[in-house]
C-alpha cells in the first residue's frame, strides 16, 4: 500500500535547493546531493585554467581546419541573454573562429534581447539568420501545452529554438555547433519535476497538441531528441562544443564585459530575454506548482562562489517581479495568445497534472541520459 506520509520540509545547508524536488538526498551534514555532485563529480574535471586554454586551443584549431574554405566553420544559436553572447564573444575573440550567429524568433523577444543580438552582429562583425517561427501555429501548440497542466511549459520554445538549429546546421554541413551550455550558472541542473524535462519529445509534445490544439503542425520545426542525438550527433558528425566550461566565466564579470565591448545589457534574470519564459518561471511555475526554478540558479551560482547563501534566501523569498508588472504580464500573455484574462485563468486553475499523464518516451530518453553519465559525457545530476 502506498503511504500517504508527506515528507518533512528540508532545505540544503549549503545551497538553496530543498524538498520541492521530491527526489532530493541530503547527507549527514544536511548537504543534498546535487552539492556533493558537483563537488565530487563537477568540479575535479572541470578546467578553466591553463588547461582549459590548452583544450580550447586544440578545440580551435580542430574546428579551423575542419572550416577551411567555407564561409563558416561554426554556428552559434544566439538569443541576447549573457550564456549565448558570451560565447559568441569567446568564440570570435577568444578562438578565431568565424562563427555564423543564428536566430530563432518564436514570438516572444523581448525588445532588450533584440538590442543585444543587434550589438553582438555589429560589434562582432558577423552574419545573422534569423528563423521566425510561424505565429499561429507557435501560439496554437503553446496554449495546448497550457491546457495540459503540466509545469514543463518552455518545451514548445526550446523545441523550436533547438530542432530549428539542429535542422539548419545539417542542411547546410556545418559540422560544430557551439552552445552556452555551462557549468559556472547551471551546474545545479532543474529537477524533472520542475518543467526540467530532459529533452525534445516528439511523441510527448504532439499527443498534447493532438488532444488539444486546433491547427495543423505545418512548418514547426521539430526535431525529435533520438534524431539529433542519433543520427545527426553519433552518425552524422555533428558536435556540441560548450567553450564556456574551458574559460574563466562569472557572471557579473561576463556581463560587465560585454556591456564595455558591445553595450549589451544585463537582465535582471536568467532566461528573461524571453518574456513567456519570464512570465512562465516568474508568474505560472510559483502560483500554479509552487516550483521555483530561481532555487536551482541560485544554487549555482552559489557551488561556484558567485552568490551567498544568505543573498539567495533573501532575494528567493519575495518574487523576481512584483505584483504589478506580474498582472500586467499575465494580461499580455492572454492578449498575445488570442484569450482573455479570464480564460487564461481558467486554464491556470485546471488540475495539475505531469508528463506521465500523456504518451512519452521518457523511459527511453532516461536510458540515454543514464549511458551519457555513465562514459562522463554527462557529469550535472540527471532527474
Amino acid at each position: 500500500m502506498l503511504s500517504n506520509k508527506v515528507r518533512e520540509y528540508q532545505i540544503c545547508n549549503s545551497c538553496i535547493m530543498d524538498t520541492s524536488d521530491p527526489n532530493i538526498h541530503f547527507d549527514e551534514q544536511g548537504v543534498c546531493d546535487y552539492c556533493n555532485n558537483f563537488k565530487n563529480t563537477i568540479k575535479p574535471s572541470w578546467h578553466t585554467d591553463e588547461k582549459g586554454a590548452e583544450e580550447l586551443r586544440q578545440l580551435a584549431t580542430k574546428i579551423k581546419k575542419e572550416g577551411e574554405g567555407k564561409d563558416f566553420d561554426c554556428i552559434i544559436g544566439l538569443s541576447g541573454g549573457l550564456d549565448s553572447s558570451y560565447a559568441a564573444h569567446i568564440a570570435v575573440n577568444k578562438m578565431g573562429l568565424k562563427p555564423l550567429l543564428y536566430h530563432v524568433d518564436a514570438g516572444w523577444n523581448t525588445d532588450q534581447a533584440v538590442g543585444n543580438v543587434e550589438k553582438l552582429v555589429d560589434g562582432l562583425g558577423l552574419d545573422l539568420y534569423t528563423d521566425v517561427v510561424n505565429w499561429q501555429e507557435m501560439k496554437d501548440l503553446q496554449l495546448a501545452f497550457l491546457k495540459s497542466g503540466i509545469p514543463d511549459q518552455d518545451l514548445p520554445q526550446d523545441a523550436a529554438f533547438f530542432s530549428s538549429l539542429y535542422k539548419f546546421a545539417r542542411k547546410n554541413k556545418i559540422k560544430y555547433v557551439i552552445t552556452g551550455s555551462n557549468y559556472s550558472t547551471e551546474c545545479c541542473r532543474e529537477p524533472e519535476e520542475w518543467g526540467g524535462y530532459p529533452g525534445i519529445d516528439k511523441t510527448l509534445i504532439l499527443d498534447i497538441h493532438q488532444k488539444f490544439g486546433n491547427k495543423v503542425l505545418k512548418s514547426f520545426p521539430l526535431v525529435d531528441i533520438l534524431i539529433y542525438k542519433i543520427i545527426y550527433q553519433r552518425l552524422l558528425g555533428m558536435q556540441i562544443v560548450k567553450p564556456l566550461n574551458m574559460v574563466p566565466f562569472m557572471k557579473k564579470d561576463a556581463e560587465k564585459e560585454l556591456n564595455e565591448l558591445y553595450g549589451w545589457l544585463p537582465f535582471q534574470h536568467k532566461h528573461h530575454e524571453s518574456r513567456f519564459t519570464r512570465f512562465y518561471e516568474d508568474y505560472w511555475m510559483p502560483r500554479k506548482f509552487d516550483f521555483h526554478k530561481r532555487r536551482a540558479h541560485f544554487s549555482s551560482l552559489i557551488m561556484t562562489g558567485q552568490m551567498t547563501r544568505e543573498g539567495a534566501l533573501e532575494r528567493i523569498s519575495k518574487p523576481e517581479m512584483d505584483e504589478h508588472f506580474l498582472k500586467q504580464e499575465f494580461e499580455y500573455v492572454a492578449n498575445k495568445l488570442g484569450v482573455s484574462v479570464k480564460e487564461l485563468q481558467d486554464i491556470f486553475d485546471l488540475e495539475n497534472k505531469t508528463y506521465r499523464d500523456y504518451k512519452n518516451k521518457r523511459f527511453l530518453i532516461g536510458l540515454g541520459a543514464k549511458a551519457l553519465t555513465i562514459l562522463g559525457l554527462e557529469k550535472r545530476l540527471f532527474r
